[in-house]
């Protein structure tokens, strides 16, 4: 068994729209391709007794019975009855996952096209986990088809090492899932725990449980103990005495000052890391200064205040919740060591590994071996019935402790109080510590004190409590960000279709600037900014996608997205408020396993599946496939057609919906019975003078996909007038160069549908020879390549025949010969010279264009291409 391709989904997808986060594995299952799971003797039992869970119907919680059955275990008796290897694989590597702490249950597998190869699709909580879970569940079945042991828990101990590596700990997460449930799109910046929440101009940013609007002065001040806790005696709030030292000298003039029991704990310490408590004596003041000092120089020294430990929770300048924490113990009984003891806690369903669940496994760690020696105790000691022992010195979650809920208790001058000292400190999201016997009375009558704050508070004890009710904390957190009336999106235009996507993106891209938005798009020669280029190249997948949703300065995105992309990683966003289909034609049918048009149009039609209820489909009603997307969409839709007389048209328009049509040389819009004449479509510099149809088409689709976005017929059309293709606005599509004696149209037509399309164009363009370089399409099937060739053979008189620089397998001779033979089926006689460069074909075609010729330059180095025609025309002026 080997994997031959293996993919990570990061939105929308082939496989599938609503699954945002997919593995999808191409495996060779090789000498066991005809085997099911009950074909190879003792297979089924040997993987039901490995993985036991793996039968279970899974517990999702907040989900229906009706959803569950979406999400089918594998059971004993199905693997008993025959399963196919590929569905037993998907299975194990989900169980794999969730072993790990990550809930994952959604999968599916078919066979590929190949003999004994199938394709396995399965869900991923974090990225690097799925990977890692696709790579070990190839391995656990191939080991037990073959009847071999496999040791699942170095698999099981390194998924959640990733995990708690990787994945977003539980407050972010909390926050993340808050802003989730509203319909806020989130991203994690790259190489950071950075979480940008919206888009472009209207994102918010998140670190933990810090914010964009978090004071750096108040974390400041809160990360240092002394001077937060001198501003809160000023204000007012009890806080314990104290001083700080640096050396067992002064650790020795502060207790003469303050006297035990004390407490030590680093000056900028955080998480209670360092600290010490309830010290009594000189020997365990100088082994705490030590464990402060492992943290930095600095270490405070104070009075230790008697009291339970409670942390308050201030979001925006109120009290959102309140916790009593409790330190990591266990209880005697008279029979049982301290480590057995320790064991029963862990047995516990509710803790695990990190942050892995609501309550994290205790471990006897150093500190805790300390506190034990202080006590002359170890953890074979046996302690008496009913009597606690608390393991750690500190109450937090992270080393086992536990956290009950008190929101509903607290006094309201401690609410009060709560909410000055987040004032005082400038935090807008404060953890307060403090220490007091009981929280419903106020703070001073206990001779309590305020002990610490916190910026970036961990929120886990309040949505997880291990007592009382949990608190949706990241609530408040939200509102916060995104108050009332404001919206966290852009809009998003994106674009597909097998030809024309990139000038349809363009005019859009340009009628939406041309209104006053700070427009980001993407295109395949690159990402543009403000009408700033930023990075050159094919950037029409998700990785490009998002580069313009995180932009902070823009504010509407116009994306146009290609086959590739969604093939390889998914769509880079999950949700867009229109998406325009231009046309399906057969184009790099063979690769990435989509060997059919109507393969090819299931990944184009990912797109409008992907649009909001109240967005837009806009549809090309003269294209059978594209036509067809209209029963998978849940949104509204909207046709365009070259021919006014289309059924399609007439009948939608009838039914109340709107359409774009061609109709007596106008580009008009149809709303009902009422037709919207945009502008001649001759008028829109794009269209030649109405030769180049194929790009009235795209200015169809562009005018449409501005009705629907409400702009009015003069924006539209001011735009289109003023939209003049160039090398610039739009380099290597209809980039005409007027020289003297002759012009170039440099063009980038690259399929058999594409060159019908041009040659349309080129039969309405006069010239005394039509002059072709044209090459060979590597990445293509032999029928396309010889379609194309075809086609080309038709429109020209001679034919400059090059390579690309990329032959993508081929062979050079092979893709010569196939060209020669499509471009002369029509032609026998027709002139071909054959020069392999580019360029020197282009210097060539250059020096020979006789009086009157149109030479069309079917261009794959575009950039090279117009360097090369901008020095031809500045030669012509220099001579």
């Amino acid at each position: 068994m080997k994997i031959i391709d293996l993919r990570t989904m990061r939105g929308p997808s082939y496989w599938s729209v609503k699954h945002y986060r997919l593995i999808v594995c191409k495996i060779d299952f090789q000498e066991f391709a005809d085997q099911q799971s009950d074909t190879v003797p003792g297979f089924a039992e040997r993987l039901a007794a490995l993985l036991p869970e793996m039968g279970n119907v899974p517990h999702i919680p907040g989900m229906s019975g009706k959803q569950l059955a979406k999400h089918p275990p594998l059971t004993p008796e199905q693997l008993a009855d025959g399963e196919p290897l590929g569905s037993v694989v998907q299975h194990v590597a989900l169980e794999l996952q969730r072993q790990a702490g990550m809930p994952v249950y959604w999968g599916k597998s078919y066979p590929a096209y190949e003999d004994g190869v199938e394709y396995v699709v399965f869900a991923y909580q974090e990225e690097r986990a799925g990977r890692y879970a696709a790579q070990s569940a190839v391995e656990l079945v191939e080991a037990l088809l073959k009847g071999e042991d496999f040791d699942l828990k170095p698999v099981v101990d390194e998924l959640h090492d990733i995990r708690e590596e990787e994945f977003f700990g539980p407050s972010t997460w909390s926050i993340v899932a808050e802003a989730a449930s509203r319909n806020i799109p989130y991203i994690q910046l790259k190489n950071s725990n950075i979480i940008q929440l919206g888009y472009g101009v209207n994102q918010r940013r998140i670190w933990a449980t810090t914010t964009n609007l978090t004071s750096h002065a108040g974390v400041e001040v809160a990360g240092n103990k002394n001077r937060t806790k001198a501003m809160l005696a000023d204000g007012g709030v009890p806080v314990p005495r104290g001083t700080t030292v640096y050396s067992e000298e002064g650790l020795r003039d502060a207790i003469d000052e303050l006297g035990f029991p004390i407490v030590t704990k680093p000056l900028d310490g955080n998480h209670g890391k360092g600290a010490t408590i309830r010290i009594t004596n000189w020997e365990d003041a100088v082994e705490g200064l030590k464990a402060a000092k492992a943290y930095g120089r600095a270490v405070i020294v104070e009075q230790f205040v008697e009291g339970d430990d409670y942390r308050l929770l201030v979001v925006n300048g109120k009290l959102i919740a309140a916790a009593k924490r409790t330190p990591a113990a266990v209880v005697g009984d008279g029979s049982r060591t301290i480590q057995a003891l320790i064991d029963q806690v862990n047995e516990d369903p509710r803790r695990g590994v990190g942050h892995e669940k609501v309550l994290t496994s205790i471990k006897a760690d150093q500190h805790t071996l300390d506190i034990l020696k202080g006590k002359d105790l170890t953890l074979e000691s046996v302690l008496p019935a009913g009597e606690t022992l608390y393991l750690k010195s500190t109450a937090n979650l992270s080393t086992g402790g536990t956290a009950t809920d008190v929101t509903d208790l607290v006094d309201p001058y401690n609410v009060l109080m709560a909410e000055r000292v987040a004032g005082i400190v400038g935090l807008d999201i404060c953890g307060i510590d403090l220490l007091t016997s009981d929280i419903a009375i106020p703070l001073h009558q206990t001779r309590g004190a305020v002990i610490e704050v916190n910026a970036a508070p961990g929120f886990r004890m309040h949505i997880s409590p291990t007592e009382g009710l949990a608190r949706n904390v990241a609530a408040p957190v939200i509102d916060m960000l995104f108050p009332a009336g404001s919206t966290s999106r852009i809009p998003i235009i994106a674009v597909t279709g097998t030809n024309g996507k990139t000038t349809t993106t363009r005019l859009i891209a340009h009628m939406v600037a041309s209104i006053g938005y700070k427009v980001g798009f993407t295109t395949t020669d690159g990402i543009y900014i403000q009408g700033v280029q930023l990075q050159k190249g094919d950037c029409t997948g998700g990785v490009s996608a998002e580069f313009v949703l995180k932009d902070p300065t823009v504010n509407y995105a116009v994306l146009e997205t290609a086959r590739g992309g969604m093939l390889r990683s998914g769509l880079g966003f999950h949700t867009c408020d229109t998406a325009v289909v231009t046309n399906v034609a057969a184009d790099h049918l063979g690769m990435r396993d989509i060997y059919t048009v109507e393969e090819m149009a299931v990944v184009k039609g990912v797109l409008p599946r992907t649009v909001r209820k109240s967005g837009w489909a806009v549809l090309n009603a003269d294209d059978d496939l594209v036509y067809d997307m209209a029963r998978t969409v849940d949104c509204k839709v909207a046709l365009f057609s070259m021919d006014e007389h289309n059924p399609r048209i007439q009948e939608h328009v009838a039914a109340g919906g709107v359409a774009a049509v061609y109709e007596e040389g106008y580009v008009t819009i149809y709303k009902n019975s009422y037709k919207l004449r945009i502008d001649r479509a001759a008028e829109f510099p794009v269209t030649l003078g109405g030769r180049a149809t194929f790009n009235i088409e795209n200015v169809l689709a562009a005018a449409l996909a501005g009705y629907v976005n409400g702009f009015d017929k003069e924006m539209i059309k001011t735009a289109f007038r003023t939209f003049v293709p160039s090398a610039t606005k739009t380099p290597g599509r209809m980039n005409v160069y007027k020289f003297p004696h002759f012009e170039v149209i440099v063009d980038y037509a690259h399929n058999t549908a594409g060159i019908n399309k041009f040659a349309e164009f080129m039969r309405a363009t006069p010239a005394t020879r039509k002059i072709g370089v044209v090459s060979g399409l590597g990445d293509r099937r032999d029928e396309d390549t010889l379609g194309f060739a075809r086609v080309a053979g038709q429109i020209f008189d001679e034919v400059i025949l090059r390579q690309d620089r990329d032959l993508r397998g081929k062979s050079a001779e092979f893709l010569v010969e196939i060209m020669t033979r499509g471009l002369r089926l029509d032609k026998p006689e027709l002139p071909i010279q054959y020069i392999e460069n580019e360029l020197d074909a282009i210097d060539h075609v250059l020096a020979t264009a006789p009086e009157g010729a149109v030479v069309v330059l079917f261009t794959e180095n575009i950039a090279g291409t117009l360097k090369k025609l901008d020095e031809y025309e500045a030669s012509l002026k220099d001579g």
